[in-house]
């Protein structure tokens, strides 16, 4: 995966352990140093396991197993990501929590999330990060490029594209803007910041301090 997806963060007392999705690196990286927690390993798989998700239950269960007894806690940072339940079972059996939201851009902001959801359930959601590797996950991830035939049958039951940012940054505004008219869909801009994620990592950090 992209360069800018670490595979490790550990701060000098990693006693709580976090497997996230490498979609989160950059927030989670800048999180950990704005709040200069020193209580946290964070470790990611790698982001483009969005388009594979049937091996995520299999690859996180690896990583608990390695972390088991190293950590007082452990946490997971991904949402089911189309694993159909499987994963929550692999949590369930390693002891590890799961951080609170259903999908990674909720982990963001759940009320945002459930207010658009609610507004409107065909919505597809972009983060910073899917927007700035929105054509190399979306478009050619999963073959639009080659076969423009399948864009209806991905996005035809969708109706809007909500963009939550975490930083400003107008040319990420255009390239949501921009991948909205790809799919046909309408186009909105929430900023939401680091938001609910950043207060999860500092709270599950402090409940250990």
């Amino acid at each position: 995966m992209a360069g800018a997806e670490p595979s490790t963060i550990s701060t000098a007392d990693g006693s709580v352990y976090v497997l996230a999705c490498g979609a989160l690196a950059r927030e989670l990286t800048s999180i950990v140093a704005l709040n200069q927690i020193d209580a946290i390993t964070i470790e990611y798989l790698p982001a483009k396991l969005h388009n594979r998700p049937e091996q995520i239950p299999d690859l996180v269960a690896e990583r608990l197993t390695k972390a088991a007894g190293s950590y007082g806690t452990m946490f997971v940072a991904y949402g089911d990501c189309g694993t159909g339940g499987r994963l929550d079972t692999v949590l369930e059996r390693h002891g590890a929590e799961r951080l609170p939201g259903d999908h990674c851009y909720e982990f963001f902001a759940l009320d945002t999330y459930r207010a658009l959801r609610a507004e409107e359930i065909g919505t597809f959601y972009l983060t910073d990060y899917l927007a700035r590797h929105f054509d190399r996950l979306v478009w050619r991830g999963l073959g639009i490029d080659r076969h423009p035939e399948l864009l209806p049958l991905y996005f035809g039951n969708y109706r809007k594209l909500a963009y939550v940012s975490q930083t400003v940054d107008p040319a990420l505004v255009e390239a949501g803007r921009e991948a909205a008219e790809r799919l046909g869909l309408a186009f909105e801009h929430h900023h939401v910041g680091f938001g609910d994620l950043e207060s999860t990592i500092v709270s599950i950090t402090r409940r250990v301090a």
